[in-house]
């Protein structure tokens, strides 16, 4: 067997196993979001890293309506240190199938959309679990700028029988309200 036909096996066997991770992850989003509950500001408790966040600190995300009934998202952080550079980033969000709000679009370039899933919610919208249609994105919101951590083991569980990899989560620094 030639070099380049043993390449291409072991290739296609890494591709595979790529893809069957990929499945094994449970994006399977809240049943219920009541949109104007989860309006207002949530401060990011953790996160994958990412380049559009990388180096952010005291990262909060704000939802609003707009006037044509799409959702105002304005993202903000501090560069390095709390004490940092403010950096914001205002963007749009759409729920695209009102039968699924929990499965929203949220946009921050022109019209390129990308995935929000609201993965876990709690009951009084004190907390939640965001993901997308990609496993290379996850967060934890929270509407305080700390958690308990007995309540933050409880959402690494979660996430963990979820299938997500709970170590690429970064915690942010928060300042305190």
């Amino acid at each position: 067997m030639s070099k380049n036909v043993i390449f291409i096996i072991a290739l296609l066997f890494f591709i595979n196993a790529c893809n069957g991770q990929n499945k094994m992850i449970d994006k399977t989003v809240v049943k219920e979001l009541d949109i104007e509950r989860y309006l207002g500001k949530w401060h990011e408790i953790s996160r994958y890293d990412h380049r559009f966040e990388r180096g952010l600190v005291g990262v909060t995300a704000f939802y609003s309506f707009r006037e044509d009934g799409k959702l105002k998202v304005v993202n903000s952080g501090y560069k390095k240190t709390l004490n940092g550079e403010r950096s914001e980033a205002i963007g749009k969000a759409k729920i695209p199938d009102s039968n699924i709000p929990s499965k929203l679009k949220v946009s921050f370039f022109w019209f390129f959309y990308g995935d929000y899933f609201v993965l876990e919610l709690d009951k009084n919208y004190r907390w939640a679990v965001i993901g997308s249609s990609s496993d290379k994105y996850l967060w934890i919101l929270s509407r305080t700028p700390q958690i308990e951590k007995s309540l933050y083991n409880e959402l690494l569980k979660k996430i963990a029988n979820r299938g997500y990899d709970v170590n690429k989560l970064i915690r942010v620094e928060q300042k305190t309200d």
